[in-house]
């Protein structure tokens, strides 16, 4: 996994240029065996049999600023669900299998249902595309040569699955083949040889269609799924990987489906600075619409690209979520001890640790502060928009990170000082203030 970045630790890498690729790419591979065999070797996280601890494993993402481009992959396959934590060494090989399997038959029922979908729609000029389908087309006859080895097996183990209604599932692939040849073409993985891993893309986006109708596809999907595709180099594992993300942020996808996170960004940004607030939510600009694409593909290209795949897993891990509902319950114990208060008046109008305050938004949050004087300047949606457009590429990851956590702690502790300030804290140690339990739970990169 050498496409990435080549440090050690990715926080400490920051700034750092993809180093070139190989001069030949070459396309993923459907399976990854050799994956499901491997261990993770991050300190404290995998046990003798090949557990894995989740929450170390959360923990030392965040903690670290994401994992190392060698253990990306692998951690992955834990962080986003398709290996389970609990599963042995010894039981994951068996696992892939039966996930290829799953995976080849859901691909096969499709095809076999609109053959005429199979051979992608090309633009006849985009030479390099139309090269990647001969690619494409031989790794295809491998793949049929071992799908028709293991047809009984598929069939005596699997069930196939209803298809959505042709019609719609037509439609989707229409959408499909004009987004995916505009999928980041600037990337090593598509270049070369490795032009027809956009084909490998277009079928994994196809299959999960037509699964999942509830969903079908939308704009977005391929930019997200690509990072999958990349970072796992695999086919068949980056499906399994991209459907388990979508089971938790697919809603995000549908119509209106960002709208409460929009909510929420502006109800942030009006905890940590009104005056920005105010300006952003005249009537010319009060959809903070310009953050949509931030929140939807995890700040893709605001930030140089190994960063941003640090960034995502980053987000991923889910790390301070769970600090703040731990905080909210260190809250909640506090809270019980008003019987002791003397003051009748304490404790009524407690202000609640909002845990719907995910650390995207104060990833978003931090970046909006940081340029707060030119957003003082904007007047209207469109140079909001061409403010955006900017940033493309320009935003430090590691600063921008302290500066979140910065605004996260201090969100928390003012949510905490109105509750202590009227609490009768007689008989607490250092250790038992939430607030240094909270402390001691960053780190400074």
């Amino acid at each position: 996994m050498d496409r990435v970045i080549s440090s050690e630790e990715g926080n400490r890498q920051a700034g750092r240029q993809e180093p070139r690729v190989r001069s030949r790419r070459r396309l993923a591979g459907v399976s990854s065996p050799a994956q499901a065999a491997a261990r993770l070797t991050l300190s404290g996280v995998m046990d003798t049999e090949g557990r894995v601890d989740e929450s170390r494993l959360r923990m030392h993402i965040f903690q670290n600023g994401g994992v190392s481009p060698t253990e990306r992959g692998l951690a992955w396959r834990f962080l986003f669900g398709m290996y389970p934590c609990s599963s042995t060494a010894l039981e994951r090989p068996l696992l892939q299998e039966q996930l290829t399997v799953r995976y080849q038959v859901m691909k096969a029922k499709w095809q076999n249902f609109l053959p005429s979908a199979i051979q992608m729609h090309l633009n006849g000029t985009d030479a390099e595309l139309v090269a990647a389908v001969g690619y494409f087309n031989q790794r295809q006859a491998l793949v049929q040569q071992e799908a028709d080895n293991l047809s009984d097996e598929v069939r005596d183990r699997v069930m196939f699955l209803e298809l959505q209604a042709q019609e719609e599932l037509q439609e989707a692939i229409r959408i499909i083949d004009k987004d995916v040849p505009r999928t980041n073409r600037d990337l090593s993985y598509y270049q070369g040889e490795g032009s027809g891993n956009l084909l490998v893309l277009r079928d994994i986006l196809i299959t999960y269609a037509a699964f999942h109708p509830e969903v079908s596809y939308a704009q977005g999907m391929n930019d997200l799924c690509s990072r999958f595709l990349e970072v796992m180099d695999c086919e068949v594992d980056s499906f399994w990987s991209f459907s388990c993300y979508m089971e938790k942020f697919a809603k995000d996808f549908r119509e209106d489906g960002l709208h409460r996170k929009i909510e929420l960004e502006a109800a942030l940004l009006k905890e940590l600075d009104p005056q920005l607030h105010v300006h952003l939510v005249t009537d010319s600009m009060e959809s903070f619409t310009f953050c949509h694409r931030w929140l939807l593909l995890g700040f893709q290209r605001e930030f140089e690209h190994s960063d941003a795949l640090r960034l995502f897993e980053i987000l991923s891990c889910d790390h301070l979520e769970l600090i703040s509902q731990r905080v909210d319950r260190a809250r909640y114990q506090e809270r019980l001890a008003q019987k002791y208060c003397p003051d009748d008046k304490c404790g009524s109008e407690l202000q609640a640790v909002n845990t719907d305050f995910t650390f995207e938004l104060f990833i978003c949050a931090a970046i909006l502060l940081d340029h707060k004087d030119t957003l003082l300047q904007c007047q209207d949606e469109v140079q909001l928009i061409q403010f955006t457009s900017s940033l493309h590429g320009t935003l430090d990851l590691n600063s921008t990170l302290k500066k979140a956590e910065h605004h996260f702690f201090n969100y928390c502790k003012r949510c905490a000082w109105d509750s202590m300030n009227c609490h009768c804290r007689a008989h607490k140690s250092k250790e038992e203030d939430f607030l240094y339990q909270l402390r001691s739970l960053f780190v400074s990169r």
